[in-house]
């Protein structure tokens, strides 16, 4: 699928560090006849990033739109906010190989970049890459039928995950 088909809109959001390459992603997107949905921030005023990246991550979790683009300073701290929440499969891809394999192989549902380490050239290419590159499914389905188990298991567990004891091998 290439970037000009995606037919659901896409929910982006950044913190002040990452507000200039945010307005260029979206214009990106946009010319791409993208429909885009900004979570904000809408300025270089600081910001706390855990707030913007959880309205993203919150709406991609709810499968209010299959697929979001977060960016902050380094990308590191969206990364972290955004697999708290459920069914989110963040991938910090600051260049275009990491953009494909998290498609490809952990069929990611959020793009995170860092707003402070690649410029908007490379930031349109990583883009357009995770766009059009589909899911494999196989055996990376099984991985993440396999990680998405450990979601149950923290709701049984009262979001305790590390009261989780794995099986004995003996």
């Amino acid at each position: 699928m290439s970037a000009s088909t995606i037919q659901t809109p896409i929910i982006i959001g950044c913190d002040h560090a990452a507000y200039p390459l945010k307005e260029k992603v979206k214009a990106h997107l946009i010319k791409k006849n993208i429909d885009v949905a900004d979570a904000g921030t809408d300025s270089e005023i600081p910001v706390d990033y855990s707030d913007f990246g959880a309205k993203v991550a919150s709406q991609v979790s709810a499968g209010k739109y299959d697929r979001g683009i977060l960016l902050c300073g380094t990308g590191l701290g969206m990364s972290m906010v955004a697999n708290k929440f459920p069914h989110v499969r963040a991938a910090l891809c600051n260049d275009l190989f990491s953009a494909i394999m998290s498609r490809r192989h952990n069929d990611a549902n959020i793009l995170v970049m860092g707003g402070r380490v690649i410029g908007e050239a490379l930031a349109g290419e990583i883009v357009n890459a995770w766009l059009a590159t589909p899911f494999e499914g196989g055996r990376h389905q099984e991985r993440i039928n396999n990680f998405e188990s450990f979601e149950r298991i923290e709701q049984r567990l009262g979001g305790k995950l590390e009261n989780h004891r794995p099986l004995d091998d003996g």
